[in-house]
Order: C-alpha cells, then sequence, then structure tokens
C-alpha cells in the first residue's frame, strides 16, 4: 500500500467527482447538542487511514484526530501484522468532536461522499484487503441507529451506482498505530500516494462542503 510515485497533477477520485455538487442526501434528522455539550467520538474505516484522517482534520468541529486499528485484537494491533489482512482490524481514525458544532450524522456525510468510496469490497484504490474495509464502529444505539439508517437512506435513493458495502459492528476497541502514521499527510504532502488519492479528498470537501471546512 502507499506506493511512492510522481504524478503531474491532482486528481478527484472517480468516486467523489460524480458525487460533487449532486446534492448529496442529508443524513437522518438529529440536532445538534448544546453548546459546552461534552467531546463525543466517533471511529471510522475506510481504506488508508491517512487520507481519512487528513478529511476529517480539516471538519469544523472536529478537535482531534487519530489513525489506529479496529476489529481485532489488542496483541495484533501493529502496522506490519494488520498488513498481513488475517487480525481482523481495519485501518480505522478516530474522530473526536464538538456535538455542539457537528453532528454524527453529517460526519457519516462526509465519510459517505468524500473520505472514501462505500461501494468497494475490502479495498480502497490500489490498497487491497480486508484491512481496507469500509466500516462504522458505533459506540452506542444512536450511532448504530443513525448509521444504519442512513445506509438504507442511500442505497433507496441510489446514490451510488453500486450497493454500499459499509459495516456497521460495535466498537470493541481502538489501538492508535505507531507515531510514524499519526497526521502522516500532513508531515508528507508531496509523497506521491498523498499527492494523488488523498489531497484530492481534501480539496472536494473544500469545494463541496465550504460552510464545514476549516484550515
Amino acid at each position: 500500500m502507499k506506493l511512492n510515485f510522481l504524478v503531474s497533477s491532482i486528481m478527484i477520485p472517480a468516486f467523489a467527482l460524480s458525487l460533487m455538487g449532486a446534492g448529496f442526501p442529508d443524513p437522518p434528522a438529529e440536532q445538534l447538542a448544546p453548546a459546552g455539550a461534552k467531546k463525543a467520538t466517533a471511529v471510522l474505516a475506510g481504506g488508508c487511514y491517512w487520507g481519512m484522517q487528513g478529511v476529517f482534520e480539516h471538519v469544523k468541529g472536529v478537535t482531534d484526530t487519530t489513525v489506529g486499528f479496529s476489529g481485532g485484537e489488542k496483541k495484533t494491533a501493529e502496522y506490519e501484522t494488520v498488513g498481513t489482512g488475517k487480525t481482523g482490524h481495519a485501518e480505522s481514525v478516530e474522530i473526536v468532536y464538538d456535538p455542539s458544532v457537528v453532528t454524527y450524522g453529517q460526519l457519516l456525510k462526509i465519510y459517505f461522499s468524500i473520505a472514501h468510496d462505500p461501494t468497494t469490497l475490502n479495498y480502497q484504490h490500489n490498497d487491497v484487503g480486508t484491512q481496507y474495509r469500509s466500516e462504522i464502529f458505533y459506540a452506542d444505539d444512536r450511532q448504530k441507529t443513525i448509521a444504519e439508517e442512513y445506509i438504507q437512506q442511500l442505497n433507496a435513493a441510489k446514490v451510488f451506482h453500486k450497493p454500499i458495502v459499509t459495516k456497521v459492528e460495535a466498537l470493541k476497541g481502538f489501538y492508535r498505530a505507531e507515531e510514524d502514521h499519526q497526521h502522516y499527510l500532513d508531515h508528507n504532502p508531496t509523497d506521491g500516494y498523498i499527492m494523488y488519492f488523498d489531497l484530492p479528498m481534501i480539496a472536494s470537501l473544500k469545494k463541496t462542503y465550504p460552510e464545514m471546512y476549516k484550515k
């Protein structure tokens, strides 16, 4: 994964390009929390966690992001081991956010429309394996309900050309990845993989949802 190669221009991923300006459906109705509410957390998986983190750290209301692993055991939560595809883990991002500024559903809207392609089973871009699967790890019944209802809504509206394959499962644990993977995009903006796959997603976020974008 994450091959280093040169590209002549930054390209918007095809699935994101097809959705831009198309009026992507809003998630199930959800009220913002009162000002001063306790921070909330979402854990999402959708391919390489470098790009996922890069997208969500630019979302208004997100106060912190961490890349790591979810779905497997703590003892196997190590980058090279997860890379075998045999641990049950998925590369994931833990998103801490202010629910008085952004809702869980709004985060899912960005997740489905910008941060990855939810119709590809166990791969994103040129990354192949169950560790790159699309999965929502819910923390409580409220998150589970919102996620499941939104997926049903998007499939019914045929927003994508293929059915959504995103799994929705309870969060059993999130394990922080090694430090050299934290905010990799910010530290390596000229990496070929980052330039070709990840920077275009951030550009798409800024163009599609300017009201939700932060520098």
